[in-house]
């Protein structure tokens, strides 16, 4: 891994945790958390949020194409990982059972629970033109925003 992308790593969970130290609105925060990893992150093609409401998931703050609106518990891999409860990362989507292809570019995909309470609240997604693009610092990087994210969840709820 080359010196620039373990900055940009380290970029992402420090802007992270600075944009939702302080922040009190929920859709306020997400948007500016999936516009740092859509800057921090290279070769994505799509990164945001689906926040679970009345057992489906909705679309919420993101940076890419449109998207879908909503997704069943249990289907693709947003719904796949609500249901186990589980990141879920994907290295090819093609071969996923299922998959939901809002964009015909994406190629790989890692989605990661949030939580409030112990429950299901939301998922963050982020989709890759490339195969194979999630790796283990970076999804390591990536727990440590979600434990933020999961944190600030649970501050302004």
């Amino acid at each position: 891994m080359n010196v620039s992308k373990k900055i940009n790593l380290t970029n992402l969970l420090s802007n992270a945790q600075s944009l939702l130290a302080n922040e009190t609105d929920l859709i306020s925060g997400l948007a500016n958390v999936a516009a740092v990893i859509n800057a921090c992150l290279t070769h994505i093609n799509w990164c945001g949020f689906y926040l679970l409401k009345n057992k489906k998931l909705i679309l919420g703050p993101f940076q890419g194409l449109p998207a879908c609106n909503r997704i069943d518990i249990g289907k693709g891999v947003c719904g796949t990982a609500v249901k186990i409860k589980k990141t879920l990362v994907v290295p090819d989507v093609h071969k996923f059972p299922g998959h939901i292809a809002c964009d015909t570019h994406s190629n790989s995909e890692i989605v990661m629970p949030l939580f409030h309470n112990k429950r299901v609240f939301g998922v963050l997604d982020i989709d890759s033109p490339k195969r194979n693009r999630f790796h283990k610092l970076e999804i390591d990087i990536l727990n440590e925003v979600v434990n933020l994210i999961n944190q600030f969840i649970q501050r302004i709820n």
